[in-house]
């Protein structure tokens, strides 16, 4: 039974709310050319990433009964998730320097029944030479050709450029099209710039997520049963990390037992050293993402943010510091003044600890082939918790116990 006008595109916005999994299996009822025409009306890359999930077989027939054929599907296929290629389409008016004005105008009525154009690319032996603009076309000499109408040397993307560095090189550009070009210019395909910004703009709201183990794939309309394979393996992970900090506590107990004020701060110092490296991980995500950290500037990075930890530290540590002799001197203690100081050196040395791995632990999962951002924030609490709780406790034992 052939689906219904409305019912296109019911399924289309379920498709678009769903991972690429469930979009894969909603689909799987339709038939190859419904699939295909589907998969056309999505971002390229989700596109892509639905495509995939289906066996090689089914996959195969479903590029086939793309309009066009399997061209599109394959320039996208052949190059990694997060890359310019994995956007491209087929340049739809590609024509030699030397054809005419009158015969461009006359094929392209064709064409642009069928696909979107934008601007002709003059292309020889497979290198691109040049665009010409329907302006530039539109008022051109009917017999003239197109290599003395076409801007010459034009911009052009990379296939293998990631989605961050290809934003870079375009935004003072704001170009509706761009030609996808080996390096030596070879004339691969095209890449809508509205396309380009969507899937950055996804990119970036995916980090959040990333950043406390929630998978990039899983949506709202995401099945709770894969919305619970996509999170629970990180909650697994953060429950180990979470032992450490436990031992931490567990090694101290004798000390929190004769001293059983410093049970009440643990939670304070613990958020603040948090909260600190909180945002130098933000910070350092957001400049690695912009390509802001450039080699070299790494030292210079952590440096920082150990030195506005420092400062933060102490800052907030002369509150938390006289707050803690307030508090110890009400329960009666004779060395509620050693408290304070010790509550202030705590929160200073946790503040730097938490700064430094904020900016380190993505420079960490980068250098070992990770994204920056999956599950940094996991790590992040171990370290903070586990500085913050060892050196406040650690400093208790060694001059009050």
């Amino acid at each position: 039974m052939v689906p219904s006008m409305a019912e296109v595109v019911q399924l289309l916005d379920s498709v678009r709310r769903l991972d690429p999994q469930g979009a894969a299996n909603l689909l799987a009822p339709c038939s190859d050319r419904e699939i295909a025409t589907i998969l056309g009306q999505l971002n390229p890359a989700a596109a892509v990433e639905v495509l995939e999930r289906f066996e090689e077989t089914r996959r195969l027939a479903i590029e086939t009964a793309t309009v066009g054929g399997t061209q599109e599907w394959e320039l996208r296929l052949g190059f990694d998730e997060g890359t310019v290629g994995r956007l491209m389409e087929p340049a739809p008016a590609v024509f030699a320097p030397s054809a005419l004005v009158s015969s461009v105008v006359e094929q392209l009525r064709s064409v642009v029944t069928r696909k979107l154009v934008t601007y002709i690319f003059v292309v020889e032996h497979g290198k691109l030479l040049g665009i010409v603009t329907f302006r530039d076309l539109l008022y051109a000499a009917q017999d003239a050709q197109l290599s003395a109408v076409m801007l010459q040397n034009p911009f052009f993307l990379e296939p293998q450029m990631r989605l961050q560095t290809a934003m870079k090189a375009v935004v003072t550009k704001h170009f509706p099209v761009y030609p996808v070009c080996t390096p030596d210019g070879r004339l691969l395909g095209s890449v809508r710039g509205q396309i380009l910004f969507e899937q950055q703009a996804f990119e970036i709201s995916a980090q959040a997520g990333s950043m406390v183990g929630v998978e990039k794939e899983e949506r709202l309309a995401t099945a709770w049963p894969r919305a619970f394979k996509f999170r629970h393996p990180w909650l697994q992970i953060n429950l180990l990390t979470a032992f450490s900090a436990g031992a931490v506590v567990a090694f101290f107990q004798g000390t929190i037992d004769e001293i059983v004020v410093l049970a009440t701060f643990l939670p304070i110092l613990a958020g603040q050293s948090g909260n600190t490296g909180c945002q130098a991980l933000a910070v350092t995500i957001r400049g690695m993402t912009l390509g802001e950290l450039v080699p070299g500037r790494t030292a210079a990075l952590v440096a920082k943010e150990a030195l506005l930890g420092f400062m933060n530290g102490a800052v907030i540590g002369i509150i938390a510091g006289v707050a803690m002799w307030f508090y110890a001197s009400g329960q009666g203690r004779a060395d509620a003044i050693a408290l304070g100081v010790i509550t202030w050196a705590a929160m200073v040395l946790s503040c730097v600890v938490s700064g430094v791995a904020g900016a380190s632990i993505p420079l960490v999962l980068k250098r070992l082939g990770f994204d920056p951002a999956t599950a940094s924030s996991i790590f992040l609490t171990t370290a903070t918790d586990v500085a913050s709780m060892g050196f406040f406790l650690g400093l208790a034992a060694a001059f009050l116990t």
